[in-house]
């Protein structure tokens, strides 16, 4: 690759100040890896970046995670085309690769137990100004960046979603199904639909999912979910208590990121059930917290990242042991990126892709 080269990548430079730059192409360090970035999914969190959150961008006694100027993305996968001298082996010039999202700083308190996933810093792609994402021609994937090589045969379709469906399997991991146990998905889009798939191989008694578009209820059901429900249509959680003689679902695992999907939950769940919280909200959620102890002593379970959960993924991706046909429902270049992301809010959409 000659040096001295400029990309396109989108860069934000402040809360609302998206725009697409021309850049030099990075220099990987010794210890780096240059991808030439062939597809980078657009997150709900990519989404809700663009608005003023308070959970990105500061507000009502929070501070903001976003710290600008970055290029977003961290759904990204990529072919090397550049390393510094002190890469592994494993990882050769022309290798394809998906990241996990996180780069742990590996001295924290968090990372010297093992859960790297947790690290203090918690550096993640696409919002720090000091770690670029992927919404751009090329990306530095740095020291300390937890890499895998995907198959050359697995169509960008499927790669595009290694890493959503490796936070879909974190969550399933979570909830600790059983065989036995009538399980909900609140949230059929891409992360609900990687759990329906993750799910299904755990063969629960049965599985629910609900969400309030119609077509991806049609999806969770290809996808081998039992029952779908839409809460706008019938009383969802009527229907939960009928099907399991008045005692609600043994697991509820929140994935719309709608404040009422929680007091949702709360409400369906069965004594001593588990409940599982996914989704970055889109607001604070007020419920009733006697309900998760003295009404029905609740297990409360968070699901963050994917530790552990990319190699599997890619695994079950690659086998089709995972349902994945028709999960990326749009495919944009770069320069469209306001379109994409318009989508990518919508209804319409269920992944949308972003191909430098």
């Amino acid at each position: 690759m000659e040096t001295g080269k400029t990309m396109r990548a989108l860069v934000v430079r402040g809360q609302g100040q998206y725009a697409l730059e021309e850049l030099p192409i990075p220099t990987p360090g010794e210890e780096d890896i240059l991808l030439k970035v062939e597809a980078c999914g657009i997150c709900a969190g990519d989404v809700k970046a663009t608005h003023p959150t308070a959970r990105f961008w500061g507000g009502d006694g929070m501070p903001g995670y976003c710290e600008p100027p970055f290029t977003p993305g961290h759904e990204f996968i990529g072919r090397i085309v550049a390393k510094g001298s002190r890469v592994s082996e494993e990882f050769p010039i022309g290798a394809r690769v998906a990241t996990e999202q996180i780069v742990p700083c590996g001295t924290c308190k968090y990372c010297r137990e093992g859960k790297y996933w947790l690290c203090d810093p918690h550096n993640v792609y696409g919002f720090k100004s000091y770690l670029n994402g992927g919404m751009a021609e090329y990306v530095i994937l740095p020291k300390g960046s937890i890499n895998y090589v995907i198959p050359e045969e697995m169509p960008m379709e499927q790669a595009a979603l290694i890493e959503p469906y490796a936070c879909a399997l974190r969550g399933v991991h979570q909830a600790d199904i059983h065989v036995d146990d009538v399980v909900v998905v609140a949230g059929a889009g891409t992360l609900g639909l990687g759990m329906v798939g993750a799910i299904k191989l755990r063969n629960p008694k049965k599985l629910i999912v609900l969400d309030m578009v119609d077509a991806r209820l049609e999806k969770a059901k290809e996808f081998g979910a039992d029952v779908v429900l839409n809460p706008g249509k019938v009383d969802a959680i009527q229907a939960v208590k009928d099907m399991t003689g008045g005692y609600g679902c043994d697991v509820y695992i929140e994935v719309t990121g709608h404040p009422s999907a929680v007091g949702q939950g709360l409400e369906m769940i069965c004594k001593g059930g588990t409940f599982v919280e996914f989704s970055v909200m889109s607001g604070p959620s007020t419920v009733d917290w006697s309900i998760i102890g003295d009404t029905k002593e609740i297990t409360i379970r968070g699901s963050q990242l994917s530790p552990y959960c990319f190699a599997t993924t890619i695994q079950d991706i690659a086998s089709g042991r995972v349902p994945t046909n028709g999960v990326v429902t749009h495919k944009f270049p770069l320069e469209q990126w306001q379109e994409a992301f318009r989508v990518a809010e919508s209804r319409e959409a269920l992944k949308v892709v972003l191909v430098p």
